[in-house]
């Protein structure tokens, strides 16, 4: 019997080497809305999200010498980096996907509403997946909108 889905799609992370040079396509050539911008200087990342059709397009810049974007980049070029899924039960889907052999990697608490982690590209076929609660993995959590 298959398990049941594993969340609601929250949004799709673009990695990009400018977000100023992204940008311009995003909105002008696919029509996605700005939402809002932030960055994460310990975690190496600069980010700006866009909603295009109900689907939250997360795009991905990295920030300071040693963020994992550019590795990420210079191995594979601009483009799709994760999927993130919201799992409001984070940690027991984590035990669970543990248990059937899948390899999960980078577990983080932020909060205690908001925990994270990720299935390795190596058990899903090549693509990052990325599992999580609250504010701040998933995009469309309400508070991205409180912020100052």
């Amino acid at each position: 019997m298959p398990n049941k889905p594993l969340g609601k799609l929250d949004h799709i992370g673009i990695a990009v080497r400018s977000l100023a040079e992204a940008r311009p396509f995003f909105e002008d050539v696919l029509g996605a809305t700005f939402l809002f911008e932030a960055e994460s200087p310990q975690a190496g990342y600069k980010l700006q999200e866009f909603d295009l059709n109900g689907l939250t397009l997360e795009l991905l810049e990295p920030l300071g010498g040693d963020s994992f974007l550019h590795k990420f980049l210079e191995k594979r070029g601009e483009g799709m980096h994760h999927l993130t899924f919201c799992v409001p039960d984070t940690r027991q889907k984590v035990a669970e996907l543990k248990s059937q052999g899948v390899r999960i990697v980078d577990e983080t608490e932020w909060s205690p509403k908001s925990y994270e982690a990720f299935i390795s590209p190596r058990s899903a076929h090549g693509v990052l997946i990325q599992m999580g609660s609250g504010y701040s993995t998933l995009s469309n959590d309400p508070e991205w909108k409180n912020r100052p």
